[in-house]
C-alpha cells in the first residue's frame, strides 16, 4: 500500500516538471525556435557554346517544388588565349525558361521558378566553352510568394565604361536576391562585371556601393555592365531583384549579407576564384553575387577593373573550396565568384563574392 502511495503522491510533481519545461523551452530563446528557410539548389549540367564569335547561348535551371531566391552560372573556357572570349552575358530570372524580363521595368513577375545562365563569347571561341545554371529552390513557412523587380539603363557606350543600374524591392518587402544581363549579345567585348546587394540610400549612394560584410536586410540589387570598346548596338544593363511577396508580416526575418574580396586576377589570361559563407547563425544561403572590379566596392562607389577584356565566368553555390556544388543540393552554405582577365596585364583589379543568408524568424 506505502508503494502505491509513494507512486500517487510522485505524479503531480512529474506534471508539474512537464509544465516548467513547456514555458522554458516557450521563454528561452532558441529552444521552441525554427528558422524555416530551405533551398534546393537545381542545376541540368553543361550547355555546350557558343561556338561562334560574338554570340551567346542560354540555358536555365528549373525547380519543381519552390520558388527561385536566386540563381548563378558557372563557364568551361578552356586555356589558353581563346579562353579570353568566354564571358557571362546574363544570370537572371525567367517565367518559363526562355522568356526574359527585358521590356517595361518595375515589378515583372511573380513566383518565378526558372532561373537562366547566359553564355557569350567575344571574338575568340574554342570546344571547350560551356555554361552550367543553377536556380535556389527557395522554401519558407512565412515566405510562401515572391517577386522580380526589373530596372535597366542605356550604356556603357564608351570603352572602359561602366552602366550601373539598380532594382529596389517594394516596401515591405525583403530582398532574397538578384541577378544581371547585358545587351545585344553582337558586342562581343560588352559583359556584366557585377551583380551584387545593396541599398537605396545615401550611405551607399543609391546601389553605387555595394552592401558590406555583416550589414543586414538590403533591400537593392545593382548589376553593372562594361564596355571593353566594343561599341555601342543600343547596349543596355539590367539589374533583377528577387523580393518577398506583399502583405507577408517581414518584421522579424533577416537577411545577412557575407562579404569577401581578393587581390587579382592581374596577369593577363589568368583567374581567380573568392568564395565567402554564411555563418552557423546566419540563417541559411539563399543566394550570392559577384564582380570583378577596382576594389573597395563597400565603401567606394564602384569602378571598373584594370582592363578592358576582364569578365566574369562563374557565380554560383560552392562549397569551402569552390567548387560548383551538385544538383539537388540542400546544405549549400558558400558562395563563389569565379573571374578572368583578358589579355593584357590588369593591375589593380579585385575579385569580389556575396552570399546572401536568411533567417524567416519563426
Amino acid at each position: 500500500m506505502r508503494n502505491t502511495r509513494n507512486m500517487l503522491l510522485r505524479r503531480p510533481a512529474a506534471g508539474k516538471a512537464l509544465v516548467v519545461s513547456a514555458l522554458l523551452a516557450l521563454s528561452i530563446p532558441g529552444i521552441a525556435y525554427a528558422n524555416t528557410v530551405g533551398v534546393t539548389v537545381k542545376t541540368p549540367g553543361a550547355t555546350a557554346g557558343p561556338g561562334s564569335a560574338f554570340a551567346e547561348i542560354s540555358t536555365n535551371a528549373a525547380c519543381s517544388s519552390g520558388l527561385i531566391s536566386g540563381g548563378g552560372i558557372n563557364q568551361a573556357i578552356g586555356t589558353g588565349s581563346s579562353s579570353n572570349g568566354n564571358k557571362i552575358n546574363g544570370t537572371s530570372p525567367s517565367p518559363d525558361g526562355s522568356t526574359e524580363y527585358l521590356g517595361s521595368t518595375g515589378v515583372v513577375g511573380t513566383d518565378v521558378t526558372y532561373w537562366l545562365g547566359i553564355g557569350g563569347s567575344g571574338g575568340a571561341v574554342n570546344a571547350s566553352f560551356s555554361s552550367t545554371p543553377y536556380a535556389m529552390c527557395f522554401s519558407s513557412s512565412l515566405i510562401n510568394h515572391t517577386q522580380v523587380v526589373m530596372n535597366k539603363v542605356a550604356g556603357p557606350t564608351a570603352p572602359s565604361t561602366v552602366g550601373l543600374v539598380t532594382a529596389t524591392c517594394p516596401a515591405n518587402t525583403r530582398l532574397l536576391g538578384g541577378g544581371a544581363r547585358i545587351t545585344p549579345a553582337s558586342v562581343g567585348s560588352l559583359k556584366p562585371i557585377a551583380s551584387f546587394p545593396t541599398f537605396n540610400d545615401s550611405a551607399h549612394a543609391f546601389g553605387q556601393k555595394a552592401a558590406a560584410n555583416g550589414e543586414t536586410n538590403p533591400d537593392s540589387w545593382s548589376a553593372v555592365g562594361w564596355n571593353g570598346g566594343g561599341g555601342d548596338s543600343s547596349n543596355t544593363t539590367y539589374a533583377y531583384a528577387i523580393c518577398s511577396g506583399n502583405n507577408i508580416n517581414i518584421s522579424g526575418t533577416t537577411v545577412k549579407v557575407r562579404f569577401s574580396e581578393v587581390s587579382g586576377p592581374t596577369a593577363g589570361t589568368s583567374g581567380a576564384t573568392v568564395t565567402v559563407g554564411c555563418g552557423q547563425n546566419d540563417g541559411k544561403l539563399v543566394s550570392g553575387g559577384a564582380a570583378i572590379s577596382g576594389g573597395s566596392v563597400t565603401t567606394t562607389n564602384f569602378t571598373g577593373p584594370g582592363s578592358q577584356g576582364d569578365h566574369l565566368n562563374g557565380s554560383y553555390p560552392s562549397d569551402s573550396g569552390g567548387n560548383p556544388v551538385t544538383d539537388g543540393t540542400t546544405t549549400a552554405s558558400y558562395w563563389s565568384a569565379f573571374t578572368h582577365t583578358g589579355a593584357p596585364s590588369s593591375p589593380n583589379t579585385y575579385s569580389d563574392a556575396w552570399a546572401l543568408c536568411a533567417d524567416d524568424g519563426i
